[in-house]
């Protein structure tokens, strides 16, 4: 397991990000993704009855909608033991595979590294 404080000051960055969304709206998950131009997009899951998204899909959504052509990392602050096959579809989408997904616990310690696929 990789401590968080050997992260690259970016991939710690995007980690507190999505541990403070997550924490300040209350949600199950908080995701955050870093462009390729070094822009971050932060987002907690959506929880509609019409529409659900997991907080990696709607950041990813977000760095779209915003005019992104690729992603450079991406972190998920969850409970889950692992990213969900949905969110690295997603990240892959965007990033291409290999874009590394961080999964943090609700502590913000780094619990897993995984690669879009």
């Amino acid at each position: 397991m990789t401590e968080l404080t050997e992260l690259d000051p970016e991939d710690k960055k995007i980690i507190t990000l999505a541990r403070s969304v997550r924490a300040r709206n209350g949600v199950a998950e908080g995701a955050a993704v870093r462009d390729e131009t070094g822009r971050t997009y932060v987002a907690g899951s959506v929880a509609l009855e019409s529409l659900r998204l997991s907080a990696l899909q709607t950041a990813v959504a977000m760095a779209v909608a915003s005019g992104a052509q690729g992603l450079e990392a991406a972190a998920v602050v969850s409970d889950a033991a692992e990213p969900a096959e949905a969110d690295l579809a997603a990240v892959r989408d965007l990033g291409g595979a290999g874009t590394p997904v961080l999964l943090a616990g609700a502590d913000g310690a780094l619990r897993l590294r995984a690669e879009a696929r």
